[in-house]
């Protein structure tokens, strides 16, 4: 399948002014700064395929808005280069925003006080869509968003999910090859947020758009991704799907089980038993309930389970596989090597 996204080692540097402390240093950073170049992101590179969607992830400051930025034309890069359905978007601007939608998280693009319906009808025009069209386009996007209980409403009006879902709606409604998702969940309850995420799933499935979400939702990740591309401080740092992920960096287990009696806790001492740092085992414990997370690197299953039976009496257990996001938490640790 051709690829929609074509990134190849793309670099973004900032001139940052150092100041030094009090009214000298005022002084100083005014009349004769002194300049200090920033490394925001450091030659990534990677592709995205027609019709994909792309888990992109990363903790707060680790380079993924510059990325996007970069992606959407808004800042152009130091150095490297990106393509987008064969365009590179800081050549022709105008004509390239044509061919991509853009949500970022909470900033809406509509428009306060005007009614939902007027500002697609402007959105209309600004994007020159012929008249069979929009109305072609609105009827399916009131019937994957449900945009009809509302879109008479003033944007100010709107719930944080409603205008969500119309932010998303705006951003599609010029038929774009590709959309760009900012934390399209952040702040919605759990019905909500699976609306949101059956609405991408099926915009993927029926137009084949290719969509590039950035997200600290994990089980938006889940839920919607193959696969995902992972940066921090600017680089790269994991490229492949879920099940590579989980194969390569997911050696922690939990196991969990209810003792008989409570007072039986005293018995166990996992850390003396085992020799192992916080990092490798931890305990949790609620009334008789137990939970053992431990390094499968470090320490056998059947040992943890042998060295509990032996120590206690229990009337239930089981073992589960590592959660991503404990994976995501270890990998920016530096616990696993990459």
């Amino acid at each position: 399948m051709e690829n929609m996204i074509y990134v190849e080692n793309l670099r973004k540097e900032f001139k940052k002014i150092i100041k030094e402390p009090g009214l000298k240093g005022s002084f100083k950073a005014l009349f004769k700064p002194h300049r200090e170049i920033v490394t925001a992101v450091d030659g990534i590179s990677f592709e995205v395929r027609k019709g994909e969607i792309l888990g992109f992830i990363g903790p707060n400051g680790a380079g993924k808005s510059t990325v996007i930025k970069m992606l959407t034309g808004i800042l152009t890069p130091t150095s490297g280069v990106c393509r987008i359905n064969g365009k590179i978007p800081q050549d022709d601007r105008k004509n390239y925003v044509r061919e991509i939608g853009v949500v970022f998280g909470q900033r809406t693009q509509l428009w306060w006080d005007l009614a939902l319906r007027e500002t697609y009808a402007v959105l209309k025009e600004i994007y020159e869509v012929p008249d069979d069209r929009y109305h072609q386009r609105m009827a399916f996007l009131n019937e994957v968003l449900e945009l009809d209980s509302f879109i008479t409403s003033p944007v100010r009006t709107l719930s944080l999910g409603q205008r969500m879902r119309a932010d998303i709606a705006a951003s599609l409604l010029h038929s774009p090859k590709v959309l760009f998702l900012d934390e399209p969940t952040i702040g919605l309850d759990v019905v909500v947020k699976e609306n949101i995420r059956s609405a991408i799933r099926k915009i993927n499935e029926e137009e084949g758009t290719t969509v590039i979400l950035t997200t600290h939702d994990l089980s938006d990740i889940e839920l919607l991704c193959e696969r995902i591309v992972m940066i921090d401080k600017g680089r790269k740092v994991f490229d492949g799907g879920l099940s590579k992920l989980k194969g390569e960096f997911g050696q922690m287990r939990t196991f969990s089980f209810e003792l008989q009696n409570a007072e039986d806790i005293r018995k166990l001492g996992y850390h003396d038993h085992f020799k192992l740092s916080d990092d490798d085992l931890s305990l949790s414990v609620s009334g008789k309930s137990v939970s053992v997370k431990f390094n499968t690197d470090k320490v056998k299953v059947e040992d943890i389970i042998s060295y509990t039976l032996s120590s206690v009496h229990i009337k239930d257990m089981e073992i589960r596989d590592v959660e991503i996001e404990e994976i995501i938490k270890r990998l920016y640790k530096r616990e696993v090597s990459v």
